[in-house]
């Protein structure tokens, strides 16, 4: 699959999806939704979906046009993970179609003039999950009553809203075309749409009004709130009004299947939303499968759990080292197993936390000898060869060569394995001392102790890092290894506590030039090499660090030229600096890239792509592939019914 984005800095264009029509009298209700149309607790299903349904295409290799029902069985390991589902039901105002263009999905077509202005068209009679009117109305009260209400979002709008720090002028033309506007481009407002975790700019109005202080008494509603356990109305609100997290059932959806279990629960079931505005090309309205039923259990026994055939469709938790078993059991539990390539820029990188509260490990981790040292002390050749059988490309965390962008410079800079060279780096820095164990001494007389942090849910991090834990010896390093919880980790790299930490690298690692390299500059809090940076520009320096290192400030500067170019040539040009800065001052470790990741998929479950990518962006893991259009061949109950306990 070669990397394209549809180019908005320029030119002046609509994207429209205008396929073959269906005839209303020919629309296909689900079986399961027949009773509750007989009986008028829901309208027919051409009066439940919009006037111009999404016709999806079924004209892709291995796919084909499918049937109603079941119910598609996955493992997630916490219940917050439910929001994933938002991520896998892929419906968004405009998303990525296979060849990485962006082209309309809920919105019937969308106009672009020189990349700054936005003219979004809504489907007349589109309807939220409750059967309620999915109009602009939704779009201006997330303008006027969230984005842009010093209670609901004390920071404004997000920072993608804004350019050059102003946000957009959005005006209401009518009930279903909305307009934002910018003085200057505005690059990252699409894919920002489009995004694994989608930027929301619209509400469900009808439903969140009732606890806002703009539309009732706010005494009554802060008495509310505080019975639900909230200080005040404007947290009763933003509690409710989370979209991507599915956590409120109450809360109406535009996504193909809704939450129906209110948690915390072992098992949460996901049904088909009756007003989702897709058909197929026969008219039957989608997603094909009635039900998505999420299993809560410990990710060290997910693996074990789909080989016995409890899932029917699965990739998170399972890694490259259960292939063997999950082969092994594929003709006894009914399912094969295939692999995809994963394309983020590293499958696993260290990240040294230069926000660390620790002055003497914070002096060290911004000398770039010390990081260029320890990325020279990795044998990544004994870990592709040990732990990947040699599949793997043994690389630093940057694109990937199925990327335009890639050049070989970039994936070996300071890649190569060289004690010697290690040695002499941290011997120029002064750290010649070293007590009787042999490691090194910091400049405080501290040993040279490198606490690793990590998520501690694989055995695979803990692998690898005993693999680095052998050669680090060998430069005078001893390495620490510190498992914890994913937030408690990221709690603790955001407030400047941990020293390095061990995780996934660049989420995109095929990007094209027109792809928003926002990623490379400090932008985001979750960026663990310079969280409290990342966390200034998300808040406008209301909190967090401003950046004090040259090179990352010119990256943030290069970041904002990008922003503005008016040309695909000016933004490689930029691409290729950021990139060229990454390779030289190794602000992540890059240890392995290109994983093959094992992907379970039950044998009656069709028009799953045999070969595809897998990364969450821009894919959105299973997003991108249509889950609505997944079907079964068999939807009959097993004989006997696996358990999520």
């Amino acid at each position: 699959m070669s990397p394209a984005l549809l180019c908005t800095a320029i030119a002046s264009l609509v994207i429209a999806f205008t396929p073959h029509c269906v005839n209303a009298k020919s629309y296909i209700e689900p079986p399961t939704l027949a009773a509750d149309v007989a009986a008028g607790k829901l309208p027919p299903v051409g009066q439940r979906l919009p006037e111009t349904p999404y016709i999806r295409p079924m004209n892709l290799a291995n796919q084909s046009i499918g049937r109603h029902g079941g119910a598609m069985k996955m493992f997630m390991a916490r219940p917050k993970d439910i929001r994933l589902m938002v991520v896998y039901g892929y419906a968004r105002l405009a998303g990525y179609n296979r060849d990485l263009d962006i082209v309309p999905d809920i919105l019937r077509d969308l106009e672009i003039e020189d990349g700054r202005k936005f003219t979004l068209h809504l489907r007349p009679g589109h309807k939220w999950s409750d059967g309620a009117p999915f109009t602009t109305e939704d779009f201006r009260y997330y303008w006027e009553d969230v984005a842009n209400h010093d209670m609901l979002s004390p920071t404004g709008p997000p920072a993608v809203l804004r350019v050059d720090g102003k946000p957009p002028a959005v005006t209401i033309i009518d009930d279903v075309t909305i307009r934002f506007e910018w003085d200057n481009p505005n690059p990252a407002f699409l894919p920002a749409l489009a995004g694994a975790r989608p930027l929301y700019v619209y509400r469900p109005a009808h439903y969140l009004r009732k606890y806002h202080a703009r539309y009732k008494d706010t005494a009554k509603l802060n008495t509310k709130a505080k019975k639900k356990g909230q200080r005040n109305w404007a947290a009763l609100h933003n509690k409710l009004d989370h979209q991507y997290k599915n956590k409120n059932i109450r809360l109406p959806s535009l996504q193909p299947w809704v939450n129906t279990t209110k948690g915390p629960s072992e098992q949460y079931v996901f049904k088909r939303n009756p007003y989702y505005h897709k058909v197929d090309p026969d008219g039957r309205q989608l997603p094909y499968i009635d039900q998505v039923v999420f299993g809560i259990a410990s990710s060290n026994i997910i693996p074990a759990k789909v080989g016995t055939g409890q899932a029917d469709l699965q990739a998170r938790y399972l890694r490259f080292d259960n292939f063997t078993f999950l082969k092994r059991n594929e003709k006894k539990s009914g399912f094969n197993t295939r692999l995809w390539r994963t394309g983020k820029g590293a499958h696993m990188a260290l990240f040294p936390n230069l926000n660390t509260n620790d002055p003497v490990w914070r002096k060290l981790l911004r000398d770039v000898r010390f990081r260029r040292a320890i990325s020279l002390a990795v044998n990544r050749h004994e870990l592709n060869r040990v732990i990947y059988f040699g599949l793997a490309l043994e690389a630093q965390n940057t694109v990937l060569p199925g990327s335009p962008l890639f050049r070989d410079k970039y994936q070996k800079s300071w890649a190569k394995y060289d004690i010697a060279e290690a040695n002499r780096q941290l011997d120029s820095i002064g750290l010649e001392k070293r007590d009787d164990r042999g490691i090194r001494l910091l400049p405080d007389g501290r040993p040279l102790d490198i606490i690793v942090e990590s998520t501690g849910e694989s055995t695979e991090e803990a692998d690898v890092l005993e693999l680095i834990q052998d050669s680090w010896a060998l430069i005078g390093a001893k390495l620490h290894t510190k498992p914890t919880q994913r937030e408690v980790m990221r709690n603790r790299i955001y407030a400047g506590e941990t020293v390095m930490s061990i995780s996934s690298g660049l989420e995109n690692g095929l990007p094209t030039a027109d792809m928003d390299p926002e990623d490379l500059a400090p932008t985001s809090q979750v960026q663990y090499q310079w969280p409290k940076w990342g966390q200034s520009h998300e808040t406008m320096g209301n909190m967090g660090e401003a950046i004090d290192m040259p090179e990352p400030k010119r990256l943030k500067v290069l970041h904002k030229k990008w922003l503005r170019a008016t040309s695909t040539d000016a933004r490689r040009t930029i691409w290729h600096e950021m990139l060229t800065i990454h390779a030289d001052q190794v602000y992540s470790i890059g240890l392995i890239s290109g994983v093959l990741q094992p992907i379970v998929v039950r044998n009656t479950l069709k028009n799953v792509p045999v070969k595809a990518i897998y990364t969450w962006l821009p894919c959105a893991q299973f997003g991108m592939y249509e889950p609505d259009s997944f079907w079964f061949t068999d939807t009959s109950p097993p004989k006997k019914q696996a358990t999520y306990r």
